[in-house]
């Protein structure tokens, strides 16, 4: 416990440090979205809500689809935890709505199991179910073969075609 004049002091030390931090991270968004794109040539198909989907159809017609990687294969009874607890922090979308911007959560489990998850959770976010193609597995979201987890940021352009512009994974998510 110290005096208001020296918790002053320390606090503008403090928010010295805080403003640097602060000037790296928008220099560090600035170069995120400056960084190229790659096409993505699949067009592969999900199960969803209203049945089979294309990855164009995930887009909700915005411009922007924001999806997370949900760790949850096939052949696994129970959902990741952390994923889950990932989904359970995933706000109103008519945010990113506005911004012409879907998010949605992806994984390898059947539709079926994915629904009944959803429901239990009282999750609202689309999900669709990635089960019998490489969606994942072309786009990297693997660790020593095993399912992972991630975060891809795709972009449609006015012909329909998408880009990968992002993509994090681990503490980055």
């Amino acid at each position: 416990v110290v005096e208001p004049g020296e918790w002053s002091k320390a606090l503008a030390a403090l928010r010295v440090n805080e403003k640097k931090a602060t000037r790296h991270l928008d220099a560090l968004a600035a170069e995120r979205r400056c960084l190229p794109m790659v096409r993505i040539r699949n067009d592969y198909l999900f199960e969803g809500a209203g049945g089979m989907c294309s990855l164009g159809d995930l887009f909700e017609e915005r411009r922007q689809l924001i999806i997370y990687h949900f760790m949850f294969p096939p052949e696994w009874e129970w959902p990741c935890p952390g994923c889950s607890r990932r989904m359970d922090d995933v706000g109103h979308l008519a945010h990113l709505h506005a911004r012409q911007t879907t998010f949605a959560a992806v994984a390898r489990a059947e539709y079926g199991a994915l629904e009944r998850l959803k429901k239990r959770k009282g999750w609202t976010m689309p999900f669709y179910s990635a089960k019998g193609n490489a969606f994942n597995i072309d786009l990297g979201v693997l660790a020593n073969c095993e399912d992972d987890f991630g975060l891809s940021v795709l972009f449609r352009d006015g012909d329909g075609d998408v880009y990968r512009s992002y993509f994090t994974t681990g503490r980055g998510v």
